[in-house]
């Protein structure tokens, strides 16, 4: 999906990464940085550059070189250009000064996207800034319209899980996901992602808790099959398989084929405290690397010791 209507919010190595290009701004610029040249010639490389530079440029607040940049790409590709056209709608929208200015952006969008209705890229940065303007039921339907146009675009669907579970949807939010994985199957993080949703489902009242407990299993296992050190995985497989061996979902012969027997949960569970512990030992040792997942890191760490103290 599109990048988040404030793309100054953000920490850690990606701001430490957006620092070091917005730095470059004057050697790729140039030493007048706002005459846009006159060249149509250039590489793809050098254009996605330019590109990458004007959302550094944005998130570190040089709004000054960010529009160079968006006044080069418009020059070479022309205003009409869809993804100029998204770009110049990320500008408005990242120096906006307050709620009227960002309501003006969605008239705006609004009117290109009744004369054009699969922009793309419109229809990206709608859903954003209605994210942004706190109008959820709105930025969901405005998703299912960008899907119908887009349906194999797996981050969209991604997105309107993650507002499905905003608003409570959590079979929704399923659902979502389960098409996600049909466009990206081997998505770590989508397998991981759908694993929560499960174990979250697994503990309302009514629910399917040991159907839902094992898909919820079958999604973390897959999670770390593609990534053997992908902490999250390892975190809800932890939680998942401790909850089916805690609330009696776990038999020694289970009658559903697509459940685990106890042993095997036993064996997940143990397999991965130590995995876990393997990981977080490793990335405590160079916490500079990871300081952008330092917060999984805390919870990985309290989680080892909760099961440590019992």
């Amino acid at each position: 999906m599109g990048a988040p209507v404030d793309v100054r919010e953000i920490n850690g190595s990606d701001l430490i990464s957006a620092l070091h290009l917005a730095q470059q701004a004057p050697a790729i610029l140039g030493p007048n940085p706002t005459k846009a040249t006159t060249s149509t010639t250039g590489t793809a490389e050098e254009y996605s550059q330019l590109e990458q530079l004007f959302l550094a440029c944005l998130r570190t607040g040089d709004d000054q070189s960010a529009q160079a940049c968006l006044d080069r790409l418009t020059h070479r590709f022309g205003p009409a250009n869809e993804r100029v056209m998204g770009l110049c709608g990320l500008y408005q929208e990242a120096t906006a000064k307050d709620r009227a200015a960002l309501e003006k952006c969605l008239e705006e969008y609004e009117k290109i996207l009744s004369e054009s209705p699969v922009n793309a890229p419109i229809m990206k940065r709608r859903v954003a800034l209605l994210r942004s303007l706190d109008r959820p039921t709105d930025a969901i339907a405005a998703l299912i319209q960008l899907l119908d146009a887009l349906p194999t675009d797996a981050e969209a669907w991604c997105e309107l899980a993650d507002l499905y579970q905003s608003q409570g949807l959590g079979s929704q939010a399923i659902f979502s996901l389960e098409e996600a994985l049909l466009i990206a199957p081997n998505a770590w993080n989508i397998h991981a992602r759908l694993g929560e949703l499960l174990y979250v489902s697994s503990s309302a009242p009514d629910s399917d808790a040991s159907r839902l407990g094992s898909k919820s299993v079958q999604h973390f296992c897959r999670s770390i099959e593609l990534c053997d050190d992908y902490l999250r995985g390892f975190y809800g497989l932890i939680l998942a398989t401790s909850r089916m061996l805690e609330n009696g979902h776990a038999d020694e012969r289970p009658s559903d084929p697509t459940v685990a027997p106890k042993k095997t949960l036993d064996q997940l569970k143990g397999f991965g405290l130590q995995r876990l512990r393997e990981i977080v030992e490793s990335r405590s040792v160079d916490d500079q690397h990871w300081a952008s997942s330092r917060s999984e890191l805390i919870a990985a760490k309290e989680l080892l010791n909760r099961f440590a103290s019992s």
